[in-house]
């Protein structure tokens, strides 16, 4: 056996048992790197608001907790609103749900000539297995669902911890990893940094006046319709069809369509049109405006970044696909090289062909001149 063999065979256990190590603690510590990720990024999107705050002599902390008690502020009155509805929603739901049995029988009655009994079909249904099951499935799961809530709220607790920590340090963090590099590479990443604030703040703002346009807009719909509710409705419709990728709007339009059916169903089918309309609106007449002056992500790439971070991130990937998306865009435009196109490519094929083929004919004349 040669005499370097052992020692190759002990380096290769070692390697790879170096790697399952580190595989394993990849795999222990992903969530708290997506909670970083997450962190990272709405660091990046209060940044703007805490430099001008600190710039007018406020400390950089203050600043950061009065800009995060602004956004706790507007989404625990959002969820304080939203929640009011719901449950204002179920409760008139399950005071009417008799009212509402009846009238479906009725109807039936009327229309199948069927003699059915709106008590007795309470009755098996209270009574029925399913109930039953579903019930005791509910008050079993009760543990899994509570075990959720608190760990979702740990999550939102250490996102939160994380981003604030950022965005106070935010200078002093950029010092301490521009120390480790030398002076070439410190620029480079100064410049991706102040690229990637830039674009993920332009994409919150950008998202933020769309979305009390899109809600003010709303708000005289359901006023007009005489929806319940109006202020809250539209609220929603503003912050889920703006803040949330892809299915935001339909996500947004269904909960003012349910309640629409409360007052009428026509008034259902006006909500449904408003929102189609305002939608095309928004897409090709407001969006291109707005973002043309912040982030310009073309609509394809948006939702082909959305469908890759869902793919690789889950629900975190998407909310973030955007911006990174942007300051990806951001940065490879501050370090690419672009030229001018020839006007020849739009020139169509059959001219652009005939001057190509000339220009070859003149360039062999020449060299055979030559």
């Amino acid at each position: 056996m040669p005499s370097w063999l052992p020692k190759a065979l002990a380096v290769a256990l070692a390697l790879y048992g170096c790697f399952l190590l580190a595989e394993w603690a990849f795999h222990q510590l992903l969530g708290l790197l997506l909670n970083v990720l997450v962190a990272w990024f709405v660091a990046l999107a209060v940044e703007p608001a805490v430099e001008r705050m600190s710039a007018r002599g406020m400390r950089r902390g203050l600043a950061t907790a009065l800009v995060f008690l602004g956004v706790l502020v507007f989404f625990g009155g959002f969820l304080a609103l939203l929640g009011s509805v719901l449950a204002d929603q179920v409760r008139e739901l399950v005071e009417n749900f008799p009212t509402y049995i009846d009238s479906v029988v009725v109807w039936l009655n009327d229309r199948f000539d069927t003699k059915l009994d709106a008590d007795k079909l309470q009755a098996d249904f209270l009574s029925s297995d399913w109930v039953r099951n579903y019930l005791q499935d509910s008050a079993d799961n009760v543990w899994t669902v509570s075990t959720a809530v608190i760990g979702g709220l740990f999550r939102l607790l250490t996102i939160t911890l994380f981003a604030f920590y950022f965005a106070a340090d935010g200078p002093r963090l950029r010092r301490a990893l521009c120390s480790v590099l030398p002076p070439a590479r410190q620029a480079e990443v100064l410049r991706a940094w102040e690229i990637a604030v830039t674009k993920t703040g332009g994409y919150l703002y950008s998202r933020g006046v769309m979305a009390v346009i899109s809600g003010a807009a709303h708000y005289i719909l359901f006023l007009i319709l005489g929806m319940p509710y109006a202020p809250a409705l539209a609220i929603w419709v503003g912050v889920i069809s703006q803040f949330v990728p892809t299915v935001g709007t339909y996500l947004a339009g269904a909960l003012p369509m349910l309640l629409a059916f409360t007052v009428s169903p026509w008034a259902a089918v006006w909500v449904l049109g408003f929102v189609i309309v305002y939608q095309q609106f928004e897409n090709y007449m407001l969006q291109p405006k707005i973002t043309s002056k912040t982030v310009d992500v073309h609509p394809a790439v948006a939702f082909g970044s959305v469908i890759a971070g869902a793919a690789l991130m889950g629900a975190i990937g998407a909310l973030i696909a955007i911006p990174a998306t942007a300051t990806l865009q951001g940065f490879l435009g501050a370090y690419v090289t672009r030229y001018e196109v020839d006007p020849e490519a739009h020139t169509p094929s059959r001219r652009r062909g005939s001057r190509l083929l000339r220009w070859a004919r003149e360039s062999l004349g020449r060299r055979r001149d030559g």
